[in-house]
C-alpha cells in the first residue's frame, strides 16, 4: 500500500514538472529566453566537467599553463556545441519536411517551430558565453577575426529565432559547425605532442574536405538557393534581407582565408613526411 502511494506520488510530482515545462519553460512566447538561459548553463556544464574529467584521467593536463587549461576547457564547450547545432541543423534542412518546397503554401524565410526557434536559443547562448570569455582572455582565446565571426553569428542567429525569420538559412550556415571538432582535436593533438603522429596527418586532411564540403561548397548551394528563392527574401524584414546576404558573404571571405591556411599547413605536414 505504501509503494503504490509513493508510486502515486511520484507520478504526480512527474505530472507536474511535465506541465510546467510545456507551459512555462517551452510556452512559445518563452521559448527564446529559456533556451538562451539553458545554453549558456550547459556551457558552464560542460567546461566544469571537462576540467574535472581532465584533472583526473588527462595527466598532461596538470602540466600545461593556466591559459592552455581555459582553451582547453573552452575548446571541449565549443565542440559539443558543434555536435549539437550540427545535428540539429542537418536534421532541419535535410532530413524534416519543414522547409520542403512542396510541403507548405507558407513562405520558406517564414518558417519555424517550437523546436527550430529552441536550438537556434540554445546556439545563442553558446556564442554569448564564448565572446564573453574571447573578450575576458583576448587574446589568447582568439583574435579579431574570432571576435567578428561570433558577432556576425551572434546578431544573425538571435534575429533569425527572435523574428522566426530566415530560419532556414540560419541553419544552412550553422551546419559550417561540423569543422568544429576537427579543428579543436587538431589543437588537442598539437598541445599533446602529436604533431608528427599519423593522427596529426588524418585530422588535416579531414578538416580540408570537411572546410571544403561545409563551408565552401554548401555556402555556394545557400546563395543558390537563396537566388533561386529571392522574391521570398524580399519580403522579408530589411534587416533580415541584410542579414542573409550580408553575414554569409562575410563568413565566406573568412572561410576562404582561412582555408587557404589549412592548405598551407596541410601541404607543410605532407612535405615534412616526405
Amino acid at each position: 500500500m505504501l509503494d503504490s502511494k509513493e508510486i502515486m506520488k511520484f507520478k504526480s510530482y512527474q505530472n507536474q514538472a511535465n506541465l510546467f515545462v510545456k507551459e512555462y519553460l517551452l510556452a512559445d512566447p518563452l521559448i527564446p529566453y529559456t533556451s538562451i538561459i539553458g545554453g549558456i548553463f550547459a556551457c558552464k556544464m560542460v567546461y566544469d566537467l571537462t576540467q574535472l574529467f581532465s584533472t583526473i584521467h588527462f595527466k598532461s593536463y596538470s602540466s600545461l599553463t593556466k591559459i592552455q587549461r581555459i582553451e582547453w576547457n573552452n575548446r571541449a564547450m565549443s565542440t559539443i556545441h558543434a555536435i549539437f547545432i550540427t545535428s540539429m541543423s542537418l536534421y532541419l534542412v535535410f532530413c524534416s519536411n519543414l522547409y520542403s518546397d512542396s510541403q507548405s503554401d507558407e513562405l520558406l524565410t517564414e518558417r519555424s517551430t517550437a523546436l527550430s526557434t529552441f536550438a537556434l536559443g540554445v546556439s545563442v547562448g553558446y556564442f554569448m558565453a564564448d565572446l564573453g570569455m574571447i573578450f575576458w582572455f583576448f587574446p589568447s582565446l582568439g583574435g579579431y577575426e574570432y571576435v567578428i565571426h561570433h558577432m556576425f553569428s551572434l546578431v544573425a542567429v538571435a534575429y533569425s529565432m527572435l523574428s522566426g525569420e530566415g530560419q532556414l538559412y540560419t541553419y544552412m550556415v550553422l551546419i559550417s559547425e561540423t569543422t568544429t571538432p576537427g579543428v579543436n582535436l587538431r589543437w588537442y593533438l598539437d598541445v599533446a605532442g602529436m604533431k608528427r603522429s599519423k593522427a596529426y596527418l588524418i585530422n588535416g586532411v579531414v578538416i580540408f574536405i570537411a572546410w571544403l564540403v561545409a563551408r565552401i561548397l554548401l555556402f555556394v548551394y545557400m546563395f543558390y538557393h537563396a537566388y533561386l528563392h529571392f522574391d521570398q527574401v524580399q519580403q522579408m524584414h530589411p534587416f533580415g534581407q541584410i542579414l542573409v546576404v550580408v553575414v554569409p558573404v562575410a563568413l565566406s571571405i573568412m572561410n576562404l582565408i582561412w582555408f587557404s591556411k589549412i592548405i598551407k599547413g596541410l601541404m607543410k605536414t605532407l612535405a615534412k613526411r616526405q
